[in-house]
C-alpha cells in the first residue's frame, strides 16, 4: 500500500514503536473534542450520490513481478529490497502477486467485484529502463492490453504515473536531489500520456510525496534508504515540481483529468493547552500543507520556511517559475486516509486509538470526515476521490476455502460513514478507492501485511475473495452501505 510515515516529520522525536502513527492537517479550534469523542457508529442505510464510484487501488512495485521481464529496468526498490535487512524476511516484489501475467484473472475478479475504477500505476522502468530515452515498446503494450482490459469489463482505469519505483539509473545520476529527474519525470509523462491519453480518463502525477520524503530520507526505512534531513525537502520540491511539470505535460497532449494524490491524516493537539496547539500546527505543516500549499495556493507555508531556515536546500532549490508550475490548475485531488496524529506540546505524538496490525495506524474513521472537510474548508470545492483507504489484518484461508476478514469489513463500514457524512456536508467526494484490492508486497513490511480485498497464496499464486470483498460488492450494488 501507500503507508504514510511511520514516524513523525522535523523536529519531533518519534513515539513508541508500537504505536506511533502516520500524518494529519486539522488543527483549528474545536478539534480537541474531535480527537476525544468515540468514532460514530454508522446509521443504516447510508446511499450515496448517484453517479458515485466504487474503485479499488493497487501499485505497479507491490503487485506486477516480472522485475526482469520484458525490457523492464531496475528500480530503487529492486535495489532497496534486494539489499540485506532492509525488509522483514528479505522479501522483494520480483514475483510479488505476478499480476503482469495475470492481469486478466485480476480483471475478472474487479469485474465480479463490480468495480467501477480501478487505480494503478504504470512502472517508470517498465517504460523507460533507464529512466530517460526511448520507450519500451514491450512495458508500454502491457499497460495498453491492462487498459484495454477493463474497458472491456466497464471498469474505468485510474494511472497514477509515479509510486515510488524510480529508475535505479536515474537514482545513481542523484534521485531526486537532482532538479533533472524532475524534468526527466516529465519526459516520461509526456511517453504515457501519447500512448495511452486518450483511454484514461483519471490521471495521478506522483503518489504520497510526503512518504518519498519522511521515509525515504529521513528515517530511511524505504528506498532509497537514507537519512539526510537537508536533502529530504529539497526532495519534496523536487517531487512537487514533477507534479506541475507533468500537469504542463498533460494539458499539451488533452487527455483526461489530472491531479496529485497525497496522504493526508488531521493532526490534533493532544492536549488543550496552547503549546500543544503550536505544536500540532507545525507538524501539520510539515504532514499537510508543505504539500497542499503549493499545490493548490502556489506558496510553501512559511511557517515550514521559517522552520527549515532560510538557508535549507529547500528555500535554495525554489527557482523563478517553480512555484507557478507546481500551482498549474488540476481537475482533482486524491486523498488517501490512514490515521490520525496526537501531537504533545514538545512535538512528540500519542497514540489515542487502538492500531491495527500496522502499529502506525490508529484506527478513527472520524479523520477521514475531519481531512475531507478541512481540505474542501481551506481550499475550496475541488473535486476529491479517495484513492487509499483499508487496513492489514491476519487473514488466512480456512479450510473451507473462505477467509474471513470481518475486522477489514468493520474498518471500512465505519470509513465510508464518515465520507458519507463529509459529502452531507457540502464536500464534493466523487469516489472511493479500497486499499487494497489483492495482498501484495508491502514495502519494508514484506509480505506479512495483508491488505487486500483478495486474498493471494503467494505460493501458488491463487486468488480467493475475502469476506470483504464479498461485503463490498453488495455495497457497490447499493451504492451505500
Amino acid at each position: 500500500m501507500s503507508m504514510p510515515s511511520p514516524r513523525p516529520p522535523h523536529g519531533a522525536a518519534p513515539a513508541a514503536p508500537e504505536v506511533t502513527p502516520g500524518t494529519g492537517p486539522d488543527t483549528t479550534a474545536g478539534h480537541g473534542a474531535a480527537a476525544t469523542r468515540a468514532p460514530e457508529t454508522p446509521a443504516a442505510g447510508l446511499r450515496f450520490p448517484p453517479g458515485f464510484t466504487w474503485g479499488a487501488a493497487t501499485s505497479a512495485y507491490q503487485v506486477e513481478g516480472a522485475a526482469k521481464e520484458d525490457g523492464r529496468g531496475e528500480s530503487i526498490w529492486d535495489t532497496f529490497s534486494r539489499t540485506p535487512g532492509r525488509t522483514r524476511n528479505g522479501d522483494t516484489g520480483d514475483v510479488a502477486a505476478d499480476h503482469y501475467h495475470r492481469y486478466a484473472e485480476d480483471l475478472d475478479l474487479m469485474r465480479d467485484i463490480g468495480l467501477g475504477s480501478y487505480r494503478f500505476s504504470i512502472s517508470w522502468p517498465r517504460v523507460q529502463a533507464d529512466g530517460t530515452g526511448a520507450p519500451n515498446q514491450r512495458g508500454l503494450d502491457f499497460y495498453r492490453r491492462l487498459v484495454d482490459g477493463l474497458h472491456e469489463r466497464g471498469i474505468a482505469p485510474m494511472a497514477t504515473l509515479f509510486h515510488w519505483d524510480l529508475p535505479q539509473a536515474l537514482q545513481d545520476a542523484g534521485g531526486w536531489e537532482s532538479r533533472d529527474v524532475a524534468l526527466r519525470f516529465a519526459d516520461y509523462a509526456e511517453i504515457v500520456f501519447r500512448a495511452l491519453g486518450d483511454r484514461v480518463p483519471v490521471w495521478l502525477t506522483v503518489n504520497e510525496p510526503k512518504t518519498v520524503v519522511q521515509n525515504g530520507y529521513l528515517v530511511g526505512h524505504h528506498a532509497p534508504g537514507r537519512q539526510d534531513p537537508a536533502a529530504a525537502y529539497l526532495v519534496a520540491h523536487h517531487l512537487l515540481l514533477a507534479h506541475g511539470l507533468a500537469v504542463a505535460a498533460h494539458r499539451a497532449a488533452g487527455a483526461g483529468r489530472i491531479g496529485p494524490a497525497l496522504n493526508l491524516h488531521p493532526c490534533y493537539p493532544a492536549d488543550d493547552s496552547p503549546a500543544a496547539a503550536r505544536a500540532a500546527r507545525i507538524h501539520d505543516g510539515y504532514e499537510n500543507r508543505l504539500y497542499l500549499d503549493p499545490v493548490l495556493t502556489g506558496r510553501y507555508p512559511q511557517d515550514v520556511l521559517d522552520d527549515l531556515g532560510g538557508d535549507s536546500r529547500l528555500a535554495r532549490g525554489i527557482r523563478d517559475g517553480d512555484l507557478a508550475a507546481i500551482a498549474a490548475p488540476v481537475d482533482l485531488l486524491a486523498v488517501q486516509y490512514y490515521t490520525p496524529y496526537y501531537v504533545t506540546a514538545d512535538g512528540t505524538t500519542l497514540p489515542r486509538w487502538p492500531t491495527s496490525q500496522a502499529a502506525w495506524q490508529q484506527i478513527h474513521p472520524d479523520g477521514m470526515y475531519d481531512i475531507l472537510t478541512r481540505v474542501t474548508r481551506d481550499y475550496g470545492p475541488v473535486p476529491l476521490t479517495v484513492t487509499e483507504n483499508g487496513l492489514p489484518t491476519p487473514d488466512t484461508l480456512g479450510a473451507d476455502g473462505t477467509v474471513d476478514d470481518a475486522g477489514r469489513v468493520s474498518f471500512l463500514r465505519d470509513h465510508l460513514a464518515a465520507a458519507h457524512r463529509a459529502i452531507a456536508d457540502g464536500v464534493p467526494l466523487e469516489s472511493y478507492h479500497v486499499w487494497s484490492l489483492l495482498d501484495n508486497f508491502e514495502w519494508d513490511a514484506g509480505y506479512d501485511e495483508r491488505w487486500g480485498l483478495v486474498h493471494v497464496d503467494y505460493q501458488t499464486q491463487r486468488r480467493v475473495l475475502k469476506r470483504s470483498a464479498h461485503w463490498y460488492r453488495r455495497v457497490i450494488a447499493a451504492n451505500g452501505i
